[in-house]
């Protein structure tokens, strides 16, 4: 009789621990996983913009227009076209075709009287010329939070010919460039040059070194 009684009450308390063990098991568990959550919960938002795409065609025909400066002759508008072919993302070659009209010289200015140095039919000054340019800074602009547009730095020089005061002169051109663009097709342009060539003219008693310096600005559209 006592050995009954000793195994129903050994069975009772083993039936009552079972239940027990995985409640405080998962109650151990809570306070554990409280103590990994971070106190502060970052909130980062994501800022959404709209960034330009670039067109897989290679050619670039801009339209340009400008000043030039043309040495002794005053600086004057210029506009001209180019067209370019880009061989890689960092490399391309490019033709300008550019005219311009000469002003009067000091000397005009000073005696009016006195005949022109040159025939108003030899002061539309002309060039054309092959260049080389390079990206030297390719990057973006973020003019907008919400939209951003790419651009690049390049340097260009080549060599061409210059007709002006009834002459032709080799010529040898080298600047800066900036180009952003706009949409996948459409950019805007800004160039600086130096057109050097050394004159022979009648106008000059001694042969010297012409620096025509232009800046224009234009319209690109690839195709």
């Amino acid at each position: 009789m006592e050995n009954r009684l000793r195994r129903f009450l050994l069975g009772a308390m083993i039936s009552l621990a079972l239940p027990l063990a995985p409640l405080s098991m998962a109650e151990d568990a809570a306070p554990m996983e409280d103590e990994l959550q971070p106190v502060i919960q970052p909130e980062v938002e994501r800022t959404e913009f709209k960034e330009a795409k670039i067109d897989t065609e290679d050619f670039e025909i801009t339209a340009f227009m400008g000043l030039l400066s043309i040495e002794d002759f005053g600086t004057n508008p210029v506009y001209g076209a180019r067209l370019g072919y880009h061989i890689t993302e960092e490399l391309f070659v490019e033709g300008t075709y550019g005219q311009s009209e000469a002003g009067e010289t000091s000397f005009e200015v000073i005696l009016p009287s006195q005949p022109p140095l040159i025939d108003e039919g030899d002061r539309t000054f002309s060039y054309y010329n092959l260049s080389l340019g390079f990206n030297i800074l390719p990057g973006e602009a973020f003019p907008t939070q919400k939209a951003t547009f790419n651009n690049d730095l390049y340097i260009i020089g080549g060599i061409g010919n210059t007709d002006f005061a009834g002459a032709d002169q080799m010529t040898i051109n080298w600047g800066l460039g900036y180009r952003i663009f706009f949409s996948d097709f459409a950019t805007m342009r800004i160039d600086f040059r130096d057109h050097m060539f050394e004159s022979d003219l009648d106008i000059y008693q001694d042969s010297k070194m012409f620096h025509n310096l232009e800046i224009t600005a234009g319209a690109s559209f690839f195709f």
